[in-house]
Parts: structure tokens; sequence; C-alpha cells
């Protein structure tokens, strides 16, 4: 079952409201919930599901100990003692509740499915649409930056001119009578700049986008960001959107899969230490079978691992008869083979979408058409805009080097 994935667990102590004290155990995180043991006993004495969480929060507990308060149909759970220490926990935790609020569902056996796929298309959409209007304003700004660049380097073209016409007239003769409109040099030709050539880097697609939970070198780091699958490397990134590190295709020596939500990445060197880092998600059962494809044969499963993919041989998508790999799977929504099975009639009608929502998918798709046009239309004339500018700064660099040359030769 589902509920037999533990993601992590950390020492800590619970409060029990009932006997007034605080009980020293472990704190565990599965897919679905949080649960509590008590170390002395073993008697499970918190055990509540992560959809039916209102708030994870810090606080402090009598203004001295620093604690995580759960907020749970109207109970706060009190949490103290947390190692390594309490902002780890808090990310890990706020991670997996955040993204189990996103999916809209849970999965395992008897697990209540999501009314309707049209609501969950349509966030979908919403949540692209706004994206796509925060990249068009940032574009529109980026565009009025261009502007002003190219009135900047007009002016500097007229000040090229003027610096030209007063050198003329100090190379002429000065006991020359005649205006020195005449004797003026004449112009080198402006080189055509040729287009260049795009940076591939730039222009590659992205695989996969996900957030994380990155952790590099020490336990106690753990902070959320994001990792980014590129058909030439990966990416990791810090929640301010700050590049921590590239992989490129050809750097990475080692990929080792701890869990279904958990992977680390490594970059072997020779007289130094290793550049690694250990990414926590609860998409991560997404990544795992690009990673597999793009990194043959690097992708290591270990030993905490083995009962989930069934082999280090073997794929998490070929071992999807494995209880734990389709709890991970069908905690996103995101299986390799989600397809109904036969016989599921109630689960076949809730996948149909309804007239209202498909009006309304249309709807947003059509604004997300309009947005495109005008992102594609603003890109084109940007790049045009570039490319006047790199003609205008190369005219400028070569205009700056001729007058510097008749300038030495005049002291």
């Amino acid at each position: 079952m589902n509920e037999d994935i533990r993601i992590h667990s950390w020492p800590c102590s619970y409060y029990l409201d009932s006997s007034k004290q605080w009980i020293p155990g472990k704190l565990s995180l599965t897919p679905l919930s949080i649960k509590f043991t008590s170390d002395k006993s073993g008697e499970l004495l918190a055990d509540f599901r992560l959809s039916g969480i209102g708030e994870i929060k810090k606080e402090s507990s009598h203004l001295i100990f620093s604690s995580i308060t759960v907020l749970e149909k109207g109970t706060k759970h009190w949490f103290s003692s947390l190692h390594p220490n309490r902002n780890v926990v808090f990310n890990i935790l706020e991670h997996f509740w955040r993204e189990q609020l996103l999916s809209g569902r849970e999965a395992g056996a008897g697990a209540p499915l999501e009314p309707s796929k049209g609501r969950e298309l349509t966030g979908m959409l919403e949540g692209s649409q706004k994206r796509l209007e925060d990249t068009a304003k940032v574009l529109h700004s980026q565009g009025e930056q261009f502007d002003n660049i190219m009135r900047g380097l007009h002016k500097i073209e007229g000040d090229m001119d003027v610096a030209d016409r007063l050198l003329t007239e100090l190379e002429s003769p000065s006991w020359w009578p005649f205006s020195t409109k005449l004797w003026k040099t004449p112009l080198e030709a402006k080189p055509k700049e040729a287009p260049a050539a795009p940076d591939a880097r730039t222009q590659e697609g992205v695989l996969l986008r996900i957030p994380v939970i990155v952790t590099h070198r020490t336990d106690s780091s753990a902070k959320p960001g994001k990792l980014a699958l590129l058909p030439s490397g990966l990416e990791i990134w810090d929640c301010n959107s700050q590049l921590l590190h590239r992989f490129e295709a050809r750097e990475v020596d080692d990929i080792r899969v701890h869990s279904p939500y958990e992977v680390s990445v490594r970059q072997r060197f020779l007289g130094r230490p290793d550049t690694s880092f250990r990414l926590l998600a609860a998409r991560m059962p997404e990544a795992i079978p690009l990673l597999q494809a793009q990194y043959c044969g690097k992708v290591q499963f270990l030993e905490d691992a083995l009962g989930f993919a069934g082999g280090a041989g073997r794929s998490p998508q070929a071992d999807l008869g494995a209880p734990a790999w389709q709890a991970a799977s069908g905690f996103l929504g995101a299986a390799a083979n989600p397809g109904i099975p036969a016989g599921s009639g109630e689960q076949a009608q809730l996948q149909k979408v309804s007239q209202e929502e498909a009006k309304e998918l249309r709807q947003i798709l059509q604004k997300l058409k309009g947005l495109a046009l005008e992102t594609e239309a603003e890109l084109e004339r940007q790049d045009e805009a570039l490319d006047s500018i790199g003609s205008s700064v190369d005219r400028a660099t070569l205009t700056i080097e001729r007058q510097n040359r008749r300038m030495r030769r005049l002291t």
C-alpha cells in the first residue's frame, strides 16, 4: 500500500494534549499523511492526511522552544526538538503538503477520485495563462529597454559625426582658406553585420521543470528550489530563481535513486571534493524515467530503493506492478501507464468533461492563443532590434577606433 512508503522521518517531540506532556518519538512523512510514533511505547499517537491539513507554521512553544505546528481539522498539533533543525523539516513538510494540494487528488486503493477532470484541466490552463501574461509583461518591459538603447546609440552616432567633422578641420592645413567640407576624408564603408548564430543553450526546450528540496553538502542546508531537465544537461535553481549549478550531460557521473521521491546527482573530481546535490520532490517519479532515458547506465537504485524499483536493472515503469511505484506515480497523477482499467465504469464517467467546462476551456485556449501570437510578434520585433543594436555597436566601435588613430596622428 502507498501508506507503507516512508519519504522521510525525523526524531522530535510531540505535545500530547491529553496528558499535557511532550512525548519523544519519530515524525514520519508518507505520500498521503504525517505520522508520529512514540519511542517508548511504539504507539502511533498522531496520524492525519496531508489533504486534511489547513496550515503548517513555524512557532515557539512557551516563547522559548522552536516548534512546527500543523493545523488539522481545527486541531493544532505541536512538534518540537526537531533534528537536524526546524527549517529543514518545515521545508520538506510544506513542499509535500503544497504538492498534494496542487495535485488535486489522492492516490492508492480506495482513495477518492477527483470529481471532475475538466476542473483539473481548467486549473492547469489558468496557471499557464497567468505565467504567459507575466512573461508578456516582462517582454514588454524588455522591449522598452531595447528602444532606450537604440535612442542612446543614435545619439552616440550623431556625436561621432560631429567629432569626425572636427577632426577633419584639425587635419586640414592651417593656411588653406577654403571650406573644409571639400576636403573631408571619405567615410569608411560601414560593414554589414552577419546575423549572429543563435545560442543553442538558450533555444533548447525544457523537458521537465519541477519544484524540489535541494540539499548541498549537509543535511541542515535543505532549501526549496527547482530542477530543470534539459536535453543537454540539468539545472538546479534556488527559490529566488538564481542558478545554483548546471550539470552538463557529460559531467554527470552518477545519479543515485534513494526512493521514488529522492535522488542525488554527483560529478566526480580528482584532487578536490565532488560536486553533489540531493534532490527531494513530490513529483520526482515524473523525473526518474527521463533521467533513466537520458543518462542510461549512470542511474543507480540504492538498497532502500530496490524494494520500490524491483531491482537495479529494471525501470520504475517496468515495475508499475510494485505498490510503491504505483503509489508514487498515483500521488502525482502522472503514472507511466495512467490508463483506466477495464470495467471501472465510475472512473470512466468521472473522466468526462462537461459542456460548461469545455466552453470554459475553449475560452481560455483562445486567450492563450492570442497571448502567444502577441508574444511571438514582440519577440520578432525584439530580434530585429537586437540585430540593429549589434550593427550599431559595431559601427560605433569601428568609428571610435578610426578617430583614435586620427587623433594619435595629430599629436
